[in-house]
């Protein structure tokens, strides 16, 4: 019935991912990154707890069959005797809320809580037939703050956008943190100053409408101990004092929706401005050393005198002259050809007067 539970439980998963997968897949619900100033979280998942102190649990579960199966009569009875095993891996589904608030573009700040629950239990029948049940339970009630980075998407040749993600957290434990068993029950003692840490990868799997969903796989190491020993709720165990961990490998779907958006108008200047930068540093560097030639203009306004005869040639413009200048040299040049031509035709109009006369 328990690997049954557990089969539905992870259809149900899978049939979460593909469904967000699907949504993903979609052109108008294409993630690109996370806009919300602040919002709120949910966070499902499944966890394989680094608890090894099961084989405390097993060894006690091995001492009552052997002694159910000493007190047998004969072999009829004894074919009786029976027995189920822990499981080997601790295996549970962790839940988790919280909220989120992203302080400058791609740096986030969470603070949440989780609940963690494992039972694990078997069934052992005695010569009798009779059903008999041990069972242990692992619970967790840890609180976290956590830092979240936005991986920029030039550092990541898969993707143009802030999609994936390095998360950090700082975990606590709070009251309801315990180990409870058939033959009794241990609490944890839980410290102020912290208990353990996490780390996580995560990757913006769909985003739309303020509604984003993030996949992660972690690790983290959540170790308690308590006042109490495990010889307190287990036949033969240690009788020192108690420590566990209830951190261990974690994959996790964050859903998350935004209450407060940041300026839409504010993250596309700033994205500007790195574009900016970036050009800036890749165009090459301007050519000080030679000067740009300045475009000669026309002269304008200038009309040929037809009674004036050319004199030779004008002496050329040089090429590194501003244009402004281009009409007083042609000015100045055709100035002393005027008057030359003048003192020329002077002459001639005193010699014809006394003929004409």
């Amino acid at each position: 019935m328990r690997q049954a539970g557990y089969k539905s439980i992870l259809v149900l998963f899978a049939t979460l991912l593909l469904a967000t997968g699907a949504i993903a897949d979609d052109e108008e619900s294409k993630p690109t990154r996370d806009l919300s100033r602040l919002s709120i979280f949910a966070q499902p998942s499944i966890s394989f707890l680094s608890f090894d102190q099961r084989k405390y649990f097993q060894n006690a579960i091995d001492t009552i069959y052997t002694e159910f199966k000493s007190q047998a009569v004969d072999a009829e009875e004894s074919l009786y005797v029976a027995k189920q095993n822990f499981q080997k891996v601790n295996f549970c589904f962790p839940v988790t809320a919280g909220l989120q608030y992203q302080v400058t573009e791609g740096h986030f700040l969470s603070a949440g809580i989780g609940f963690i629950y494992d039972n694990e239990s078997v069934v052992l029948s005695d010569r009798k037939n009779k059903a008999h049940n041990y069972s242990y339970t692992i619970q967790g009630v840890p609180a976290f703050l956590e830092y979240r980075l936005a991986i920029p998407g030039n550092l990541i040749t898969l993707s143009n956008g802030g999609l994936f993600s390095v998360a950090v957290r700082w975990y606590w434990t709070l009251p309801g943190t315990e180990i409870y068993t058939t033959w009794g029950k241990l609490e944890a003692d839980n410290k102020p100053w912290g208990a353990g840490f996490g780390v996580s990868l995560g990757y913006l799997i769909a985003s739309w409408n303020g509604l984003n969903v993030f996949g992660d796989i972690g690790f983290s190491t959540i170790k308690v101990e308590s006042k109490e020993t495990f010889a307190d709720i287990v036949p033969d165990g240690p009788t020192e004092k108690a420590k566990w961990d209830i951190g261990g490998l974690q994959l996790q779907i964050r859903m998350s929706f935004g209450l407060i958006k940041m300026p839409v108008t504010k993250l596309e200047d700033v994205v500007k401005s790195k574009d900016a930068k970036k050009a800036e540093g890749t165009a090459p560097a301007a050519d000080t050393t030679a000067a740009p030639k300045p475009v000669e203009k026309p002269v304008e306004n200038v009309t040929p005198d037809e009674n004036v005869a050319p004199t030779g040639d004008a002496p050329a413009a040089k090429d590194n002259a501003p244009s402004s200048d281009a009409g007083d040299v042609a000015g100045n040049e055709t100035a002393p050809a005027a008057e030359a031509a003048g003192n020329k035709t002077a002459p001639a109009a005193k010699e014809a007067q006394p003929k004409a006369e």
